[in-house]
């Protein structure tokens, strides 16, 4: 008897302990980062976890495993503060993993993009820009006929995104893709697409005022109806990216490039998006305002001035340069 009373009290205090172990509030009061790899067995992640000091001892976190059952989930986790055993192991088998934020303004191209990923440290510049020029076959669907895109520039759709660490590029591009796909069936975009993605992303490069995209929509509507060049400068810039002589300001010899992006030098639209647009130079793509401008130059207070002839444009031009004389005076 005096032996089952032994066992008994061994047990009580083995239970005890498994329950402070487990339910007792243990952890950093720093943050700290728990990276589980792809294929780690429970029970060396309760070990990593231990060495981390997310939890008290891994034994504890054996016995959730028995109880709870459920898959863990690989990632980078973020503890901040004490909680219970039993919160570690719940976040784990969700894959409450920690993400970081990626924002893509409006008008970024792949470059900004590229960029920006690097500096959330999501990824390299190089793998990004690398993955996005290889995996067109994510905007197929909307490609022009016959003409393959050198690209995804266009289609990364402008927001605040979340990605792990371990998101490779091309889930990073999918996940923007995807949310473009939602925006142009928002605004019933189905048909010439490709076209349609072109032209936002000029107006989205020259104005910032949504009111006044559909007028600078209207005005490259006028000059493609009569076969002007559209002449416009951010065309001139991409290009320059493109070919990695872009020096932070438009020379003489840029203007003069053979690059079809240089709608200075070529009529029509450029063979690609210039960047990547958002809804509202989308609505003026689909949309644009029904006037007669064939000009407009931007104001001292940055807003666009339209013109309908050359010589009221070239006043309006004038005019502008004398502001800003007047503004460094």
């Amino acid at each position: 008897m005096k032996f089952f009373g032994i066992l008994f009290l061994l047990v009580l205090v083995a239970v005890a302990a498994a329950g402070y172990v487990i339910y007792t509030p243990f952890g950093p009061h720093a943050e700290t980062f728990v990276d589980i790899a792809p294929g780690t067995g429970t029970q060396a992640i309760a070990e990593q976890l231990q060495r981390s000091g997310i939890i008290r001892h891994r034994l504890g976190f054996d016995l959730l495993r028995e109880r709870r059952g459920g898959t863990l989930k690989a990632g980078e986790y973020r503890f901040d503060h004490p909680v219970p055993m039993t919160e570690v192991y719940d976040r784990i088998a969700r894959g409450d993993v920690y993400t970081r934020a990626l924002t893509i303004p409006e008008g970024y191209n792949i470059f900004d993009i590229a960029q920006a990923v690097e500096a959330a440290g999501l990824g390299s510049r190089a793998a990004f820009l690398a993955a996005a020029r290889q995996h067109t076959e994510l905007i197929a669907e909307w490609a022009k006929p016959g003409v393959a895109p050198d690209s995804l520039e266009g289609y990364l759709f402008p927001d605040t995104y979340r990605f792990s660490r371990h998101t490779t590029p091309v889930q990073m591009l999918t996940a923007m893709v995807h949310r473009f796909r939602q925006a142009a069936i928002q605004l019933g975009l189905t048909e010439d697409v490709a076209r349609t993605v072109i032209m936002a992303s000029l107006i989205e490069k020259e104005v910032s005022q949504d009111a006044e995209r559909p007028l600078v929509a209207s005005v490259f509507v006028n000059r493609l109806a009569q076969d002007m060049p559209l002449a416009t400068d951010p065309t001139v810039i991409y290009a320059a990216l493109l070919e990695d002589r872009w020096r932070g300001a438009i020379y003489a010899s840029d203007l003069q490039s053979p690059s079809p992006y240089n709608t200075y030098k070529h009529t029509g639209l450029p063979p690609g998006p210039i960047s990547n647009p958002g809804m509202a130079a989308l609505k003026a793509a689909i949309s644009p305002a029904k006037t007669d401008y064939l000009y407009f130059v931007s104001d001292a207070a940055g807003h666009s001035r339209f013109s309908t002839s050359l010589k009221e444009h070239t006043e309006k031009v004038q005019a502008y340069r004398q502001a800003q004389k007047t503004q460094l005076q």
